[in-house]
């Protein structure tokens, strides 16, 4: 495929400046670019382009074909997000938009808004965020959670998340955590139960939040979004900023942050107490199932820290008494 002319056809741009690497796909799927150009529609583009292996080293030693086809997965439910579902946004909850998609053979081709030309150019790392920052990405969560509740989830995930445990069997097989272990179904069918069900983004993390100077704020990387409880999102965000003594420390007011976010962006004809009752009940929930994909995938990862086990530890013993 050739990249440079498609990107020159679809901006009507005379010429490209120059590149910039963002960062390499995961597994070496590809490449996300900047494109700097001359004259056209757009100043500049940032392009994703995923290259399909024939054969896929995976950098923690998996190389199955369970792996290779949730990759797979994942890039066709981000193209149809951008295509349909990405128009239905707003400023409350800022993504991307789409100018074009390409598909040939084992590429695609993702063309895209450059959200930092856009105004969006700051990124933020778990050690330098601020509880601000922090209730400024559950805002945009609130309200994206909101904008999707009850809709409809057409090509994208049944159940969003990346950890999603039927997509991860592999890290199943290696817990270490037997009790977790045998737990995991219970949880995950516990939050794939829950009455109240939005779109979530799936991998909503610190990182996929893109910073104007002003605070305003947008969200990228759609691979894994999908049907889900809002709580999950939260749980996964709020694990990607704090080490567990401020998980502890933070938690009501987030939790109180987030929810007052979502009552004002509602449909007041949605029962917003009893969805309130029911996520809240589901958070530590959405931990233990986070926790116990990590427990097979990485178990030294940071995040399995005292806040995180002790959330778990509740939901097993809860679980033990139903």
């Amino acid at each position: 495929m050739d990249v440079n002319q498609e990107i020159l056809a679809i901006t009507k741009a005379s010429s490209i400046i120059r590149t910039e690497s963002v960062q390499t796909l995961w597994s070496g799927y590809g490449e996300i670019k900047r494109y700097v150009l001359m004259g056209g529609n757009y100043p500049s583009l940032i392009v994703k382009h995923i290259q399909l292996p024939d054969a896929n080293q995976h950098p923690k030693g998996w190389n199955t074909d369970l792996s290779h086809q949730r990759k797979l997965n994942s890039y066709q439910v981000e193209r149809q997000w951008y295509q349909e579902f990405a128009k239905k946004t707003d400023a409350s909850c800022r993504v991307p938009q789409i100018y074009h998609a390409v598909e040939e053979g084992n590429e695609l081709l993702l063309i895209m808004e450059d959200l930092d030309a856009s105004g969006y150019p700051v990124r933020l790392h778990h050690n330098d965020v601020s509880l601000n920052h922090a209730k400024s990405c559950l805002s945009w969560l609130a309200h994206f959670h909101a904008k999707f509740m009850n809709s409809k989830v057409d090509g994208l995930w049944e159940v969003g998340t990346y950890w999603h445990l039927e997509t991860r069997p592999d890290e199943w097989e290696r817990m270490e955590n037997i009790a977790l272990k045998d737990a995991a179904s219970a949880i995950d069918k516990k939050l794939q139960d829950a009455h109240y069900q939005t779109i979530v983004h799936g991998d909503a993390k610190l990182a996929n939040f893109c910073f104007s100077e002003d605070g305003k704020l947008a969200a990228v990387d759609f691979q894994y979004v999908g049907k889900g409880s809002g709580v999950k999102d939260v749980a996964y965000f709020i694990s990607s900023c704090f080490e567990a003594e401020d998980c502890e420390k933070y938690e009501e007011e987030l939790l109180q942050h987030y929810f007052k976010q979502l009552k004002n962006s509602l449909d007041h004809a949605i029962d917003f107490q009893a969805l309130k009752n029911e996520w809240s009940a589901l958070y530590r929930y959405a931990w233990a199932d986070l926790y116990r994909f990590l427990d097979g995938w990485s178990p030294d990862h940071w995040k399995m820290h005292e806040y995180s086990k002790k959330l778990t530890d509740e939901v097993l013993n809860e679980l033990k008494i139903a």
